[in-house]
């Protein structure tokens, strides 16, 4: 009777330490979850009217329905090796050999792997990409970070197997058959995809000459660049890319050498500004694919490659010294369309190319928002150039992710 009274008399002191505890544990953990988000923020999935098309992920372009493989972190492993390929590849452009060039943290690049936030997208294994894409020809279509990408794609194929021949199928650049496995992969490089040239008025006058034209380039929309157009109809798989060159004007003065579209071999009246002239290419050349190359064949469109330029453009003392990924809020402050800064490219032309994909059956590679955090992994001043090289990327380095994503991209459209 006595130890119940003593209960009793207990109880109103037990019921407030339980409460105060489940109190401090409700806090606790509503802390931990908004300190998680903070580290780990939550990017909007893409939708072709949203303003930053770079946060988009299409599930169907990246191998898994549950992951959207463009939200997540580099994490950073000190102890990790490298056994994909290595700088004595000879295929690296002399400029993007970050290690053999002695940049600072050249080994230090390949020590950050992407982590998606709800998946994992681990390298992809040469020796069986090789065996599933016997008889296949690959062509990489696009300017040279195209080339960058293709590169990678070669170097870690030959680690594997050396039995390679140099071959070019017509209007490539560069290309290799893995003869044991009959796989060819090529790089057809084009700039703007479509075909343009040097314009000078005609001194019989003209639609042009009467709006005060001198001079320009003459860009046909409907004509694809004699590089590539032959590639749809022997390729089984494309992946192109475009955008640096339509934001250059270093290359296509809009004074001294404006870019003059024509159509159906006319001139475009009144004359268009380039972000209006790369929707009428991607249009026309998406058309054009999709009526050359067979049913079954794989079209995909690589997002923008952004640039990390700081403190100027290219030509403006611009530059990379970062050693370290970028922090979320660093990638705003660049990349934002709000703050209009050097590198708006990047999600200005993503914006044009979901646009133009829409209803399309060209897949989309979204590699843009896993890349704008690496601005540590560009040559920068290692690259040899006057000026730093904040836009190509260090090989071994990230562009060996994309193509992690790319091979998860083909096994899931395989199946």
């Amino acid at each position: 009777m006595a130890a119940t009274k003593k209960l009793s008399s207990l109880f109103p002191l037990l019921s407030l330490i339980c409460f105060i505890s489940f109190f401090l544990l409700l806090s606790i953990s509503r802390k931990a979850s908004i300190s998680s988000s903070t580290t780990h923020p939550q990017f909007l999935r893409f939708k072709p009217i949203d303003a930053n098309p770079t946060t988009r992920s299409d599930p169907s372009a990246t191998g898994d329905s549950s992951c959207d493989y463009s939200d997540g972190s580099w994490v950073y492993d000190p102890n990790a090796g490298f056994d994909r390929y290595d700088s004595s590849c000879k295929e690296i452009f002399k400029g993007w050999n970050c290690i053999l060039n002695n940049k600072s943290n050249g080994r230090d690049i390949i020590k950050w792997r992407w982590k998606p936030r709800n998946c994992d997208l681990p390298p992809f294994d040469p020796l069986q990409f090789l065996h599933t894409y016997r008889d296949t020809n690959i062509g990489f279509i696009g300017d040279s970070l195209n080339r960058n990408m293709f590169v990678s794609l070669f170097c870690t194929l030959k680690r594997v197997s050396n039995d390679v021949k140099k071959w070019r199928p017509a209007g490539a650049d560069r290309g290799f058959t893995f003869l044991h496995y009959n796989l060819t992969i090529a790089y057809h490089r084009t700039n703007l995809l479509a075909r343009y040239g040097r314009w000078s008025a005609n001194g019989n006058g003209g639609k042009l000459e009467a709006l005060g034209y001198k001079e320009g380039y003459r860009v046909d929309v409907d004509v694809p660049e004699s590089t590539w157009e032959k590639a749809p109809s022997f390729h089984d798989i494309l992946i192109f890319n475009t955008g640096h060159w339509w934001w250059a004007p270093s290359k296509f003065d809009p004074v001294k050498s404006p870019m003059l579209f024509f159509e159906k071999g006319l001139p475009v009246i009144p004359p268009i500004p380039p972000d209006l002239g790369l929707d009428k290419v991607l249009n026309h050349m998406i058309w054009f694919v999709e009526k050359t190359m067979r049913p079954d064949a794989i079209k995909l469109f690589r997002t923008q490659s952004p640039r990390h330029f700081e403190g100027g453009d290219w030509d403006q003392g611009g530059s990379c010294k970062g050693l370290q990924p970028l922090l979320p809020e660093q990638v705003e402050d660049l990349f934002s369309l709000k703050n209009n800064g050097t590198n708006v490219e990047t999600r200005l032309v993503n914006q044009h190319i979901y646009n133009a994909l829409k209803g399309s059956n060209v897949h989309i590679l979204d590699i843009t928002r896993m890349s704008e955090f690496r601005a540590d992994a560009h040559p920068s001043t290692a690259g040899g150039k006057k000026h730093d090289d904040c836009m190509h990327w260090c090989l071994p380095g990230v562009t060996d992710t994309w193509n992690d994503l790319f091979v998860t991209h083909l096994n899931s459209l395989k199946i």
